[in-house]
């Protein structure tokens, strides 16, 4: 009875230990509610500091162009006008482009995915024979390149000026983000892919049925990458085509900002109302090229999380 009543001592006494204090769980010490307030302050900063640009930006090419050069012009838009975003989506060249700008951006992407992929799943091979050789060549090409002469010679005898492959392929792979899906794929466990081969898949059936669905983290993060660095290119397009109707939305604005785009509303900008079209126009032209992209980010933030592979292999 002395065993089974200290037993049941023990256990109270552990109970009490463990047990939250109320609703409200364990009482944070001192130096925690310091922490806590610090980083509050801190990341409240970085919020801050993070969305002024954006917000100013977005309140400037809503605003009338005399409290835009009066300096006036902060958080919120002053004397409301959105004159600059009719005159520039009133004119068909630009939605055009922007049309442009969707399809090389989701066909570049989605070329850019499987073959980093494919690379860096190649490349997390250990036992691959000449293994440190394709490494090589491709941090080679991160501190060497043939230069701007050579490429546009290589594009225009391979016939793709003018061609959506001008855009596509010379950025297919991002050395930078082959590497870092060479990491992730080298720490998976290897006993994964072990005990798929045993149950007779191939090489094909491991990528796809084993490594890709664990991966969807870094391949989001990839996607991301690969998509903003698409959507806001506009020197290759810029180098490789020469016509209108074939130019990215970022060229359009590009040439616009410098006065040198054939759009049928230029002549309508300096006619009806030059000054604002001056004052807001570059602020029109951020917000219309980066919202899109802004959009997208939060279908794709959820992947960024850690420990995609936690608890994956037991024992």
């Amino acid at each position: 009875m002395s065993t089974d009543a200290s037993t049941v001592d023990a256990g109270k006494a552990v109970d009490e230990i463990i047990r939250p204090r109320g609703r409200r769980g364990i009482r944070p010490t001192r130096g925690y509610r310091v922490f806590q307030v610090v980083n509050a302050i801190i990341l409240t900063g970085v919020v801050i500091v993070t969305l002024y640009p954006f917000i100013n930006i977005l309140a400037r090419s809503l605003s009338d162009e005399a409290y835009i050069i009066a300096g006036k012009v902060s958080l919120v838009p002053r004397g409301f006008n959105v004159d600059t975003y009719k005159l520039l989506m009133s004119d068909s060249l630009f939605w055009t482009n922007y049309r442009n700008t969707v399809v090389y951006t989701v066909v570049a992407t989605i070329i850019a995915i499987v073959m980093t992929t494919c690379y860096a799943y190649v490349l997390s091979k250990r036992h691959l024979k000449g293994r440190g050789a394709l490494v090589g060549i491709a941090v080679f090409t991160m501190f060497f390149s043939g230069g701007l002469i050579p490429n546009y010679v290589l594009i225009t005898s391979l016939g793709m000026k003018n061609t959506i492959w001008a855009i596509v392929l010379p950025n297919a792979i991002s050395v930078f983000n082959l590497l870092v899906m060479k990491a992730f794929f080298e720490s998976l466990p290897v006993e994964l892919e072990e005990a798929a081969a045993v149950d007779g898949l191939n090489t094909y059936g491991i990528l796809l049925r084993i490594v890709i669905p664990l991966s969807k983290a870094v391949i989001a993060t990839m996607v991301l990458f690969y998509a903003v660095s698409f959507w806001n290119s506009w020197f290759s397009a810029f180098l490789y085509m020469d016509k209108q109707d074939l130019l990215p939305v970022t060229v359009y604005l590009r040439n616009l900002i410098a006065g040198a785009t054939g759009a049928e509303n230029v002549g309508a900008i300096a006619e009806a109302d030059e000054v604002q079209a001056e004052a807001t126009l570059k602020a029109v032209t951020i917000v219309l090229t980066t919202l899109p992209i802004l959009l997208v980010y939060p279908f794709v933030q959820r992947y960024f999380v850690s420990g995609v592979m936690l608890g994956a292999v037991k024992g």
